[in-house]
This record gives C-alpha cells, structure tokens and sequence, in this order.
C-alpha cells in the first residue's frame, strides 16, 4: 500500500497516541483513534485491517492497534516533515508559532523527502520544532528526553521550558503571553494542592498561577542541565 495522505495521518496519530501512552507496547483502543481522526470505530477498523495486511501496524480486534516497525518508521518521517515545515514558517516566513500547525498539516503531505532534507540543512539540522518538539532524523529516529511538566518539577529550582505538547492556537497565545515559550526560564514556587494549581515565577520575575491541566502540558528541565 503507497503511503498516501489517509495512511500517513492515521500511522501520524497511532505514534502519537503510543508516545504519549507510559507503556510503550500497550494498543491504542479503536475508539481512541477514531475519535482523533474524526471517524467512526468501523472506518478505523476498515483502514487498520489494510494496514495490518500491509505490515504497518499490529491489530487486535476488540483490543486495539500499535504500529509495526515499518509503521513507525513512516509514521516518523510524517512528524520530520510536519515539524521541519513548522520551524520553517516561523524561522523563514516569520509566521506565529501559534499559526502553523494547521499549515503544515496541509504542506506535510505534498513535500517531497529531497526538499525536506533541504530545508532542514537551510535551518542548520534542528533538534526540535518551534513547540519544543523533538525533530526526527532522516533515518527516522526521534530523541527521547526525560523532561518533566510543569507538576512535576522540583519546588524551587530553576527551570527552562523545553516543550508545550498542546498545539491548539489559543493556548500558544496563552503560552507565550504569560512568557512560558521554550527556552524561558521558570521557577515553582508553590503547589496549591486544594484548588489543584501551580504557581511560578518567570525568567523576568513575573508571577503566574497555572491549573493542573494547563501546567501538565508545558515540559521543562533543569536550568543547569545539558540539553
């Protein structure tokens, strides 16, 4: 099966669904995938049975799906293209990194590998994306990290933020008006365990107070530790 658009978005959002799951080899349930992909479960069912037969996931009727290595291995250089074309319109283009996730969900799939390559040599080999999301290589590999997010991070030790894992437009205007972009620096002060909110200070000096779901999406790590 070529990958076209179709195959690419659904191997894109299995790899996604399995990253960010915290057991690496659990299934992604049908429901979940489809509700992502705005399809009902028998229209996900359908393409995972195609996609089985063509050796690109792993499907388990009733159970749910992961990705083969063949699988993630597309699925990954789906993500290089999205995220290179991402760093582009902003770095290049000079577009708000709030603006162009939907933009490169268009261009994703109409890029050829050979100017992909291109633009990532133009941009100097990035590691990650202007969200802070890490860049595969040509060869499909992705850098794995051990950063934390916002309610995990130790109590009054400075802080730099590495990534935002929500890429909806309003909240990275959110984001980067109350100055938690990546590569600024913040600092927990306290965590209010009653009202389910963390408070921090920025690189500036500015006090901000975040709820649980919002600081759950902004991972950071040690100021002091090597990237």
């Amino acid at each position: 099966m070529l990958p076209s658009q179709t195959v690419e978005n659904y191997l894109k959002t299995i790899y996604l669904a399995q990253s960010a799951s915290s057991s690496p080899e659990a299934l992604v349930p049908m429901g979940q995938l489809a509700a992502a992909l705005g399809v009902v479960p028998g229209t996900a069912t359908t393409m995972m049975k195609a996609l089985a037969e063509s050796g690109l996931v792993h499907y388990e009727p009733y159970m749910g799906v992961r990705l083969t290595p063949a699988g993630e291995k597309l699925a990954t250089l789906v993500l290089r293209r999205h995220r290179l074309i991402e760093l582009f319109l902003v770095e290049v283009l000079g577009m708000s990194w709030a603006e162009v996730h939907e933009e490169a969900e268009r261009l994703e799939h109409a890029v050829s590998e050979r100017l992909i390559d291109r633009i990532d040599e133009m941009l100097g080999r990035p590691a990650v994306d202007p969200h802070g999301d890490p860049i595969p290589t040509a060869e499909g590999t992705i850098a794995r990290t051990d950063d934390v997010d916002l309610m995990a991070a130790p109590v009054d030790v400075p802080h730099v933020v590495t990534r935002i894992v929500d890429q909806e437009p309003g909240f990275l205007r959110f984001i980067e008006k109350h100055e938690l972009m990546p590569g600024q620096t913040v600092t927990v002060e306290h965590r209010d365990d009653m009202s389910d909110a963390v408070h921090l200070r920025g690189g500036s000096g500015r006090q901000t107070t975040l709820g649980a779901r919002t600081a759950a999406k902004v991972l950071v790590r040690p100021l002091d530790e090597p990237a």
